[in-house]
């Protein structure tokens, strides 16, 4: 099973990601929780190890982790206690520079996924 655990459904990746993924075994999403900014070392741990608390029952091969940093630096380390694989999506970044009516300069980027990278730390 492959875990997805980022703001970003699998429902709306590209073909390439979603193939990538599923060389692992089948896509789960598992959301990305919102963590305040208020919120201590301490309580954003507990809240990494409910996360490992629900995925690890699922067996995973691999989970993709991407998302505030604390919170996922302390998962990351977490799942690789556990000896499960966690990942990256390493993407490349497009971006179309225009000029619109009112003559303003209008930057819009597309990211499109190139793999998945697995973090060796």
């Amino acid at each position: 099973m492959f875990i997805n655990h980022t703001n970003h459904p699998s429902a709306s990746w590209s073909d390439e990601q979603r193939q990538a993924a599923l060389a692992y075994g089948e896509i789960m999403d598992i959301p990305f929780p919102g963590i305040a900014a208020d919120l201590d070392e301490a309580q954003v741990q507990v809240m990494a190890e409910k996360a490992l608390g629900q995925m690890l029952p699922l067996e995973p091969s691999a989970v993709l982790v991407q998302g505030e940093f604390t919170y996922s630096y302390a998962l990351i380390k977490l799942l690789q206690e556990a000896g499960v694989t966690v990942l990256a999506a390493c993407s490349e970044r497009q971006t179309v520079t225009t000029v619109n009516a009112k003559q303003e300069t209008v930057r819009q980027s597309v990211f499109s996924f190139v793999r998945f990278r697995n973090y060796t730390c």
